[in-house]
This record gives structure tokens, sequence and C-alpha cells, in this order.
């Protein structure tokens, strides 16, 4: 049986030790110190040892974990430049005046957050102060993602600069009569002061980190030089739960994103209590971002600490504090000096006797009060070594308390989160504690006043000045004056017009045959962004390998295995296209920051993202929804659509969903064509209007969703007539007639509206023939190209309707006169089509793939949920039956004849 305690091999037995008497010396060395000062003072000299090793670049696992005191010491921090009093009196007119503006909301029962900016007011103002670079600074300024539950303190500064005022700051929540603040940051509501929804937690620190790399990426393409900027990710220790906020660590060291710092405020709580009662959360974040790669910096103690570490001579302190749970220091500080001497210093006798050195006046300063994140000094210094460190992102950790400065009622309190307002009596002593020259008599029937020095105060010519400095205000959005594109050559598109004749295309390759021609146009190629997680083979985009290259930061550093084939796997600095491996999230991450360069950087690119469609929506659909917030532009496209034409896959890559959800996005224009040109049309249009001359009325700030197919099948030449691209792009056009289409049916046959989405087109058009060979019925065909267009035409016909506008629904105007009822198909759900049915004023019924995916050919998969060409036949007859339009035994006798 195995010693547990013998000394076991480590990885260094498998190699030659060249002096095993050195090594013998060394580990000697080690026991002695262990025997002779204790196995604290061995781990100190062995973690000295080391950091010391690391600082030289010798190759050494990295330590995981420091001890638990700040990273820069009290003797190499930098001097702060500036006047820290004038600031301070600035960060105390910013934290009145944002618990104010919650409080007097609270009345309204509108909610909000007072306790998260208390606690991060110094992390913000130091970077307002010192390094917050505005957009009128090189390249454009830097990114800020502010911590949502902070956004009162943002408000606060920009009422103390002059961007807000009192009206502002008393419609916080309440944005209905126009002249409101949204909660939380957000472009779309606020579009000139917020630039990154952040609220939705791990968005934010994700997206930051495709930010700081999407810079990257545009200045290596010589796009834009943004290597000045720099990308700001302020996060709560609780968020880091989140496990978005922490999927791309790897990825940002990996590029050497030394243009990227978070921020993390470290107030050991989250919503309903503490983020790790019964361990350490900095331990473990620090472990967590060293061990991927970052540089931390750990701002923990204030200088009030400084005198109890010089007191530690046998390193008993330091022990007691990584020992020490997060809860039980949440509860020092809510107790009394007896209590921590008790529990805190009672528990070694070396830490007994330095309390008794210590007044209960020091002990509550430190416990209490005194946080590396509440002091503009230390967090100073934390910045100023985040933007000079190169090679790696930076990661603060800046322990602070919950609600400080609030009073005793919020700080540390679990239930702080939730509560939205101070009493008088509490805001007299916030008052007092802050030293804020407002008297007693501007509480008018006990309504907390906003403070404000004057617009010609010296502290808002100071805050102004510094903003000034730094180029301009800060947190800011800019969409800049940039001219439409050019519109790309109508041959890339009209090549699709004429169809494929005998050859079977899918229109996934309609697809990528249309951009493979876009990025080749002089003006606008260079603006594409081709995003694809790890399957651009499956899309059959690898010819775009060698062409456009694949971004890397490092180049190609290797012989790709294929180098002497023609489509080889080629990467490079300037790569054009983004691979992000298997990645759903990240990608679109990507997808966000380019589809927003127009405003961020004044750069519009437009970016594509292809990808399984099932993976898209379902895995992602928060971060489509923060693309919209974010007002974003460009397309995605879910390729392999639809529930039976992925033939093998199964229930789990079977889509019969996604329209669905995407319907429920306001900025999602979602488009299921059926054919190679309807692909062109709409990419064409999409192009227009977000990113030529969008018509008058229409919104640039959309995005499109596109469904395509891997089904190859011959595409057909685009119908002739007026209207066409008018009914693509709207959602429906008629294909075909039953004559135009030259199938026979007798003279004054019943006729049926057979409407089809994407590859249902195809089985609706060999009902068509079936109808009218063997039951003597005509059908119409439509392709009906977007379900949710119809329905959002014809829900602002509705709203006009209300406000006494005459107005019809296109979806009725197209199909007025068609005779007969209207059976619509899809291979999704009946809930996509089914979303025009009350608009419709012929008899609608639907047919769709509801309930899970299986796994077989397309035809079996087809029959099996009863959308095949001889279930839409049983499906029409069955309505024309209804109608008396043909005989009721014409039903039984199609479903037995087709073995349904």
């Amino acid at each position: 049986m195995t010693d547990p305690n013998a000394i076991q091999p480590s990885a260094l037995d498998q190699l030659p030790d060249r002096d095993p008497e050195e090594t013998a010396e060394w580990q000697a060395s080690l026991d002695a110190v262990a025997k002779a000062a204790g196995p604290h003072r061995a781990a100190y000299l062995m973690r000295r040892t080391l950091e010391r090793a690391e600082g030289n670049g010798i190759a050494l696992p990295k330590l995981l974990e420091t001890d638990y005191v700040n990273t820069i010491p009290t003797a190499a921090e930098p001097t702060v430049p500036g006047d820290e009093e004038m600031e301070a009196r600035i960060t105390a007119w910013n934290r009145w005046n944002a618990a104010a503006m919650v409080t007097r909301g609270s009345k309204y029962g509108v909610g909000g957050h007072i306790a998260t900016f208390a606690s991060a007011a110094w992390l913000y103002e130091t970077g307002f102060n010192h390094f917050f670079k505005g957009k009128e600074a090189d390249g454009s300024g830097d990114q800020l993602y502010i911590q949502g539950h902070a956004s009162p303190g943002i408000y606060a500064r920009a009422f103390l600069d002059g961007r807000l005022n009192e009206d502002h700051l008393d419609n916080f929540r309440r944005e209905a009569g126009g002249n409101g603040l949204p909660s939380y940051p957000h472009p779309r509501r606020l579009p000139w002061l917020w630039e990154f929804p952040t609220v939705s937690m791990g968005l934010g620190p994700l997206s930051a980190i495709y930010q700081a790399r999407f810079n990257r990426y545009l200045t290596n393409r010589g796009i834009k030089d943004v290597s000045a900027s720099h990308v700001w990710a302020f996060l709560g220790d609780g968020e880091m739960d989140e496990p978005e906020s922490t999927a791309a660590l790897a990825l940002a060291a990996r590029e050497e994103l030394d243009n990227l710092t978070f921020v993390i405020n470290c107030n050991l709580q989250r919503l309903d209590g503490p983020v790790r009662a019964n361990f350490k959360i900095v331990q473990e974040l620090e472990a967590q971002f060293r061990g991927a790669g970052w540089n931390v910096v750990k701002t923990l103690w204030g200088s009030t600490w400084d005198e109890l570490f010089q007191l530690d001579t046998t390193g008993a302190l330091v022990r007691r504090l990584r020992e020490v749970p997060d809860a039980q220091v949440q509860t020092y500080q809510t107790r009394d000096a007896a209590y921590i001497r008790e529990d805190f210093f009672g528990k070694d006798p070396a830490l007994v006797e330095m309390a008794k050195l210590l007044s209960d006046d020091k002990i509550l300063d430190c416990f209490h009060f005194s946080r590396g994140g509440h002091e503009p000094r230390k967090v100073y210094a934390a910045y100023k070594a985040a933007v000079e460190h190169k090679g790696a992102p930076t990661v603060i950790l800046a322990q602070t308390v919950k609600g400080h400065t609030l009073g005793t009622g919020f700080a540390s309190k679990n239930a702080n989160h939730q509560m939205k307002k101070l009493t008088v009596d509490e805001f007299k002593t916030m008052r007092d504690l802050l030293g804020l020259p407002i008297a007693d008599s501007a509480f008018v029937d006990g309504v907390v006043p906003y403070g404000h020095p004057g617009a010609d105060s010296a502290e808002v010519r100071y805050l102004q000045e510094r903003r000034a400095a730094l180029g301009g205000p800060a947190p800011a959005r800019r969409v800049h004056p940039v001219a439409p594109l050019p519109a790309p050559a109508e041959k890339a598109f009209a090549s699709f017009d004429k169809g494929s004749g005998s050859q079977n295309v899918a229109t996934t390759m309609a697809f990528v045959r249309l951009v493979k021609d876009l990025v080749r146009d002089k003006e606008t190629g260079r603006r594409w962004v081709p995003i694809v997680p790890d399957e651009a083979r499956t899309f059959g985009m690898e010819s775009l390998f060698p062409s456009l290259g694949i971004y890397s930061p490092k180049g190609q550093t290797y012989e790709p295995v294929d180098r002497d084939q023609l489509m080889y796997y080629k990467e490079a600095e300037n790569g054009q296209i983004l691979n992000e491996g298997i990645t759903e999230a990240g990608s679109m991450a990507d997808f966000i920051a380019a589809s927003t360069a127009y405003s961020t950087h004044g750069e519009a690119m437009i970016p594509f993202y292809i990808f399984y469609s099932m993976f898209g929506w379902q895995r992602t659909a928060d971060q489509m929804w923060q693309l919209g917030d974010q007002l974003g532009r460009g397309f995605l496209i879910g390729a392999t659509a639809g529930r039976t034409t992925l033939t093998g896959e199964g229930l789990q890559h079977a889509d019969g969903h996604s329209p669905v959800i995407a319907a429920t996005n306001p900025a999602a224009l979602t488009y299921d064509p059926a054919f190679a040109y309807e692909v062109a049309a709409i990419v064409k249009d999409g192009l227009r209007r977000m990113y030529g001359e969008a018509a008058p009325g229409e919104d640039p700030n959309v995005f499109y969703y596109l469904t395509v197919y891997n089904e190859p099948l011959p595409q057909p030449a685009k119908p002739q007539g007026l209207g066409i691209d008018e009914g693509i792009v709207k959602g429906l056009y008629r294909f075909n007639t039953a004559e135009s289409a030259g199938v026979t049916a007798p003279a004054n046959a019943p006729r049926v509206q057979l409407l089809g989405s994407g590859t249902a087109i195809h089985w609706a058009l060999k009902a068509q023939t079936l109808l009218a060979e063997e039951w003597g019925v005509a059908a119409d065909v439509w392709s009906a190209t977007s379900w949710s267009e119809l329905r959002r035409d014809a829900l602002e016909a509705d709203a006009a309707l209300l406000r006494g506008e005459e107005r019809v629904p296109y979806v009725r105007q197209a199909l007025q006169g068609a005779e007969g009822p209207v059976l619509a198909v899809s291979d999704y759900m009946r809930q996509v089509p089914d979303q025009i049915a009350q608009w419709v004023e012929q008899d609608y019924s639907s047919l769709g793939a509801d309930g899970f995916g299986l796994s077989d050919t397309r035809d079996a998969a087809r029959r099996h949920f009863g959308v095949d060409a001889e279930s839409i036949v049983v499906a029409a007859l069955a309505q024309l039956a209804k109608r008396g339009e043909v005989k009721a035994t014409a039903v039984k006798e199609a479903r037995e004849k087709y073995g349904l």
C-alpha cells in the first residue's frame, strides 16, 4: 500500500538529473527551513522563488495563486497625477446623485440599484479622470463595458458634466414620456451615450474580449489603425459564474490582447448573498485567470492595512486572510471591534499580540472601510500597471464593500441588492460622511435633493478639463458620418436570375457562390467579414481559404499539411475570414463587434456569420438580442436548415423552430428563400438598406437572418413579371399558376393556393402536378420568402388602422382575388407559416414539421411529418372537400393511394 505521506514522483523524475548532488542540496535547504522556521516560512520562500523565476522568464509552471494581499506594494505605487482632493469631491457628488436618483424613483415602483455603484465608484472615477480615452482621441477612443447595475453612477456623472439634467434623472427607468433614462446600458434606448448593452450577465466579458480582438483585426487588415484603443470591461464577481464570462479567456491570452483590461468588482456579494460563502472568490478568479495566461493585479486592501502588514513579522496575518471565507469577511463588516478581535485575531497567538497594538478605531477602519477598490491611489496603480503590461490581457481584482458610504443599513447586507432607497436621515448621514454642502432645508417635504456644485464650479471645470485631455466625454456612442457604401456590381446578383439549368445547387452553395463574387468587388469586397465556427468545409467555403486567408495575429508559423493543394489551409495576419473553432457564442461575439464597427470605429463592415441553423438561435438567442440592442447590421446565415433536410443527423441537428425564435426579435429580418435568385435579391436589398441608401422610414439598424439548405436541386430562372423583387423582399409572390406550370387540369377545375417557403416549395411543386394529373385540381404555387416580414407588415397595418389610417396588409394585397383555399407548408413547425393566418381572407390551413427530429432519409422524414408532396395533396383535397368542391371520398382515396 502506498504511503500517502511519501514524496510522490514528479514529471521531473522522467528527465535525467545532470547534478543529483546539487538537487539534493536544494531539497535539504527546504527541509531545513521547514524544520527551523516552520512550513509557512518554507512556503513563503518557495512562492517568492517562483515569482522571481517567473519575473526572469524562467520556464516554470506559473503560480496560480498568490497571497491574499495587493499585487502592487505600497512603496511601488506611482503618484496619482492631478488633484486628488478635487477628484474626491467629484466622486462624492456622483455617489450622492446616484443614490438620490434611485431613491426618488422608488416612489414609482420602478426599482433601481444603489449598492453596486457605491462599491465601484472609485473604479469608474479613476478611469474617467485618468485613463478612459474619448471618441476624439487617437484611433476610436476606448470601449467601455459598464457593469449594468452601476448605471445610476454613470448617469450621475453625465449630470455633473452637463450632458443630463434633473428632468432626465427624475425619469430614470421611466422612458415612455420621451425624456427618460433606460435602466441599464442600452444603445437602442440612449444611443448617444451607451455603446454596449451589458446587463445580460456574462455577455459583457465575452463581447469585450472579441471587441478587443476585432480591434486588432481592423488594424492588421489595414482597415483602420485602432491600436491606441483600449477595451475596459467592468464586471461583478458574481457575474463571473456565468459560463460566457470565462468562455474566451484562453483566446484573449493566446492572442496576447494587451489592449484589454477586465476590472472585476469583488464586493464578495451577489444578488442573494455571498458569491463564495465558504471559499474565496478572489483567489478562485486569480487561479482561473492566471491559469488561462492573463496578467493578474489584485487590489484588495486600503492604506490602513499597511500598518498591520508591517506588524506581521511571522506571516500569521497573511495566513489568516487566506483562510477566512468570504462570508465571514462580510460578517466582520457588520460587527464591532470586540467581535473582530475574538474571531479574526483570536485564532492565532501571534495575531492576539498584534491586536493588542491596535485601537478599536483602527480595527474598525480596516475591516469596515479600508479596501483597495475604495482608494484612488491603489486603483490608479492597478490601472497604470494594466495599460503598461505587454503581451497579455490584464484582470484587476478589486476588493470593495457593497453599499460603501451608504451607511450601516446597506454596507455588506445580504439584501442590499434589492434595497432601493435611503431615508432622509440616512442621506444626511451620507452627506456628512462625504462632506457635501447640502443644507437640511434642501430636503423639501422629505424629498432628497439632487446635488450640483454649479456649471462653472471648480469641480465641473476640472472634470471637463480631464475629459478634454482624454479625448472628450465618456461613455459616448458616435455614429460617424460614413458615406453609404457603393452597391456591388449588378452582375454578382444577376448571374442567379437565369437558374442553374440541369445542375443541382443547394441554396447554401448559392449563398457561398454569391459571397465569393461579392468579396472580389473592388469597392466593398475588403469590408466583408466571413465568420464561421469550424464548419467552412461543411458549407463549401474552403475555396475562400487561400484567396482571403484565415485571420491569425501570428500569421502562419507552420507548413500546412495540404500546402500542395489548390484550396490549402492558409492563415495570415491580415486574413479576412474569422474561423473561430467550435464556439457559436464566440462567433456571435465576433459578429456583434463587426456589425457595429460603423459606430464604434466609423468603419462600415459587412459581417456574415454562417452556422448550422439549429445551433444559432437555439444556442445564442440572447446574443442575437444583444446584437439588436447594440444596433448591429449584417447577415446571419442559418445553413443546413430545416427539420427534414439535414438527412441522417437526427434530432439534435434538426432545426424546425429557428424562424419562430427569430420572429421574436424586433431587429431581425427573417427570410426562408427557396431559390438562388431569391437569396441574391434578399442580400442585394439588405446591402442597400443597411449599408447604402435606406428608404424613408426604413431603419438601417437591422440584421438579416437567412435560412439556406443543403439539398442540391435544380435552380429555376427568376419568373418574368413586375413586382417579383418586391415580392421576394416583402415576403410573398406567385411563383407560377397551374396554367403557367403546364400541368393539365380540367376546365373550371377546383383551385387551391399552395404557399411554400424554403425547400418546401419543391414539395408544393410536385403536389401541384399530382393534384392536376391525378385529382383534377388546379393549384397555384407561391413562394413565401418571409412569413415573419409578412406578419410584421400586417401588424403595422393593424396599428395604422387604429390611428385612423387606411392600409391593407401586403399579404392580403398579394392574395387578393386568388381562388380557392390557401394551404401553407414549410420545413418548420406550423407556428412559422401560421404567423400570417389571421390576415388571409381565404380559408387557411398549414402543414409543418412539428415535434422532434429523427434520423432517416429526407423522403422518410417528410412522410413521417406529413409535409411531403403526397401529404400536401391529401391536405389540399381535405380543404376542398370541406368546401364541397371535391367529393369527400377523395380524401380517403388519396390517403390509401399514397399509403398515408
